[in-house]
């Protein structure tokens, strides 16, 4: 009877995935903050697209880091 083992190496990227997406959860909502109360300024436009992708994303290293963890505990190697 073969038992499912956690793969340490998967987890371990999965968790770096997640703590890229905490990091860009709180960098871009602050970057749009500081881009939305400063609307005169030349580079409005530029950075606020960033500020838009940074947000995105977040939201796809949050769903890429939950994905490689999930592999990593239930993937039978």
């Amino acid at each position: 009877m073969e038992t499912n083992r956690t793969n340490k190496d998967v987890l371990v990227k999965g968790i770096k995935k997640m703590a890229i997406s905490l990091i860009m959860m709180f960098a871009g909502p602050t970057l749009f903050y500081i881009v939305t109360t400063n609307k005169e300024k030349p580079f409005y436009i530029p950075l606020l697209i960033i500020s838009l992708l940074i947000c995105a994303g977040a939201v796809f290293f949050a769903f890429k880091g939950i994905q490689t963890i999930l592999k990593s505990i239930f993937s039978k190697d």
